[in-house]
């Protein structure tokens, strides 16, 4: 998804079964259209933290469209925090709104961070507002983002995340991919590191249905501010149904 984005496998493996368009086709109650894509990747980082302790990760997701730009869904994946065997499922339920205006692309959302089986005094869970603007330029795309939380991971109070991504086709079907953003957070030691930018560089296509691809993922944190952020170039794949 734009936003994360981007289920936990007993949600995934019932919305796989639904073809893109199913809900149209067969005219069932509820109008739309339901999608659903899983995937691996060889290290799951959030904003430039590794969200599974440097280990691959299983990620999945479904979701739902509408012609007048609704769309809800939910995506999942395993986590490690190293934090006593607290969490090993990150579920993010997300809804929202998008569009077009004169070329510029544009989604507005609401993002809930679920994390299931953590103790609640832990302040994994939290919610986040998210706007995005867009725009095609032909050789390249490129798009600008804000989200907010009012109370952050571990219970880390106002956050902010701006971020810049760009996209550019090249030969043989292949896409290069951009990013930058910036972490600010009000209550630092709570999360446990400075605000701080985090990028990538990457590189994909589609192989035999599957979205493959590379990323070289950075922080500007040292290990002594991180020890989860260590540079690292990771690789995926995802087939979407």
């Amino acid at each position: 998804m734009a936003f994360k984005k981007s289920a936990i496998a007993a949600m995934l493996l019932g919305a796989a079964a639904l073809p893109a368009g199913a809900a149209e086709d067969d005219g069932d109650l509820v109008p739309g259209t339901f999608s659903a894509n899983a995937g691996f990747i060889s290290d799951y980082h959030f904003r430039g933290i590794t969200q599974s302790d440097h280990e691959p990760a299983i990620q999945g997701g479904f979701d739902w469209s509408h012609d007048s730009g609704l769309y809800a869904g939910a995506w999942g994946s395993n986590v490690d925090f190293d934090d006593g065997d607290q969490a090993h499922l990150e579920l993010d339920l997300y809804a929202g709104y998008a569009g077009e205006y004169q070329g510029v692309s544009y989604d507005i959302g609401i993002i809930y961070y679920a994390y299931p089986g953590a103790a609640s005094g832990l302040n994994y869970d939290f919610w986040e507002g998210a706007i995005s603007l867009g725009y095609d330029f032909g050789v390249a795309s490129a798009s600008v983002g804000l989200n907010y939380s009012p109370d952050y991971f571990g219970g880390s109070d106002d956050a902010y995340y701006y971020s810049a991504d760009v996209s550019v086709p090249l030969p043989a079907k292949i896409t290069a991919s951009g990013h930058i953003g910036y972490q600010d957070i009000k209550k630092n030691a709570n999360f446990g590191t400075p605000d701080y930018t985090d990028w990538s560089v990457g590189l994909s296509r589609e192989i035999e249905g599957f979205e493959v691809t590379i990323q070289y993922i950075d922080t500007d944190m040292n290990s002594t501010q991180c020890a989860s952020c260590d540079p690292k170039v990771v690789l995926g794949a995802t087939r979407s149904f």
